[in-house]
């Protein structure tokens, strides 16, 4: 489930930026990366168990077939006729992809208080936003090698959505860990405060770590971006890639174990 989880928000993560970068990157990024997009939701599927699902969650799974086909469409036509219905292509699959994820968190969250189920729908979708505009980022940079002459401005449009993200997600946390702590009661489930100060709680202070990597990476590749070191700038975030999947992975199993949306 954890990783069901991670490569569905990736994917749709990927899907949300088609629609931000500049058709400057050409035919073969956008056709990457849906390809990509793709592929990560196939192999999502495959890590999903199709039997005893809730009704709830097999809607979830229907929306995310129909952002695959929006997807697989797209990848078809990128550069060749059809190029018109592009566009709307991208919408579709992304309010697909929008639709799944929400009846994902509250699937996944099925029982627990409103706030909680509330919070968990804030945490899939930053989250799905977060590693999106991490990798698109990552991969936009490495794109000027393949076009050194295209403007770095589109680097930079990309970076200050990752760094926007990344803000979002940070509020999400702060806000899942507050309430996680402030509303619990004897008989309600684990006390999360005694989980992150006990041995189990190493799990929690590595997604801190590694979630909070990204601001300080984030800032170096604007940074670097600006001096138009576009290769110096990919190589953050490569490593910028990195912290983010492995604190995203570690989100979804606090998640499922701890029920609180980190």
């Amino acid at each position: 489930m954890v990783l069901f989880l991670f490569l569905t928000h990736l994917a749709i993560g990927i899907v949300f930026t088609l629609a931000l970068v500049s058709r400057e990157a050409g035919v073969k990024f956008f056709r990457f990366n849906a390809g990509l997009a793709a592929t990560l939701i196939a192999v999502a599927f495959a890590f999903r168990r199709l039997d005893d699902i809730s009704l709830l969650g097999r809607t979830a799974l229907a929306a995310l077939a129909i952002a695959e086909a929006a997807v697989v469409v797209y990848w078809a036509t990128v550069g060749r006729r059809l190029a018109s219905i592009r566009p709307a292509l991208v919408a579709a699959a992304g309010a697909a992809g929008a639709v799944a994820l929400v009846l994902q968190a509250i699937d996944v969250t099925t029982g627990w208080p409103l706030v909680v189920r509330m919070l968990a729908v804030a945490s899939f979708l930053s989250s799905a936003g977060l590693l999106g505009g991490t990798c698109t980022a990552m991969i936009l940079g490495h794109w000027y090698l393949v076009i050194p002459s295209m403007q770095v401005s589109h680097l930079q449009s990309i970076v200050k959505v990752h760094i926007a993200s990344m803000l979002v997600r940070v509020v999400v946390v702060v806000a899942a860990i507050f309430v996680a702590i402030v509303t619990w009661q004897p008989g309600l489930g684990p006390n999360f405060e005694r989980y992150i100060f006990s041995v189990a709680g190493i799990f929690f202070w590595q997604r801190v770590l590694f979630g909070l990597a990204p601001l300080l990476l984030a800032y170096l590749t604007w940074e670097t971006a600006k001096i138009r070191s576009t290769q110096s700038a990919t190589g953050i975030l490569y490593v910028d890639f990195f912290t983010v999947v492995v604190a995203e992975v570690l989100a979804k199993y606090l998640l499922l174990a701890t029920r609180v949306p980190v």
